[in-house]
């Protein structure tokens, strides 16, 4: 597949898979379990711990759209709230979802449709744009987890900041690079790829 052709496919998904009803459906679901496996590897801290969950956000949403990265980020929360333990630390239920770490997953949802947003425009094709990018969604998670976690235990600004902001910040850069390498090493590796005159 030629480099023309990928650009013009939008999104990652897009470029490797045709758009079908049944390639969108296991996108999505494939999105929301890489995120359920990616919440397992976590450094427990309280309130909220340090988990891979919003690698695989900036990811999902990435290289999914705003559309399919927000449907899976849905399906995540749902399929946690249904029981299955996907949350980090192998947890699930109403509770876990909607307690002091509920925005950031509500926040999830949010990002991966912004990072989404952006892949479109092709901010993730190149590393620079693709890490602004990334920061943002990571930003964006971070906002919604903190006025969550705020109210949730009514803390003050000082208090949400050491709890929901201050120990994560390495950490959300870190992967916000890693997700920023990993992005446009996919693209090329995708324009390297045989092309499918059907879908050229």
């Amino acid at each position: 597949m030629s480099t023309a052709v990928v650009a013009r496919q939008g999104v990652l998904a897009d470029a490797l898979v045709p758009s079908t009803a049944l390639t969108n459906t296991a996108l999505v679901i494939g999105g929301a379990g890489l995120t359920a496996v990616m919440a397992q590897l976590a450094v427990p801290l309280w309130p909220v711990p340090i988990t891979g969950q919003t690698l695989a956000v900036l990811l999902v949403g990435s290289t999914l759209g705003p559309v399919r990265g927000m449907l899976a980020m849905a399906l995540y929360w749902v399929a946690g709230v249904a029981g299955m333990p996907v949350f980090s630390e192998a947890s699930s239920g109403l509770a876990a979802a909607v307690g002091p770490t509920g925005g950031y997953l509500v926040g999830f949802v949010a990002a991966a449709g912004l990072t989404g947003w952006l892949a479109k425009r092709n901010w993730d094709k190149k590393f620079l744009g693709a890490t602004v990018s990334f920061l943002a969604g990571t930003v964006t998670t971070f906002v919604f987890g903190m006025a969550w976690l705020s109210i949730s235990l009514g803390a003050d600004l000082q208090q949400t900041l050491e709890w929901g902001l201050y120990p994560f910040i390495i950490g959300g850069i870190v992967k916000s690079l890693i997700a920023a390498a990993a992005m446009p090493a996919a693209w090329k590796l995708a324009a390297r790829l045989p092309k499918d005159s059907s879908r050229a």
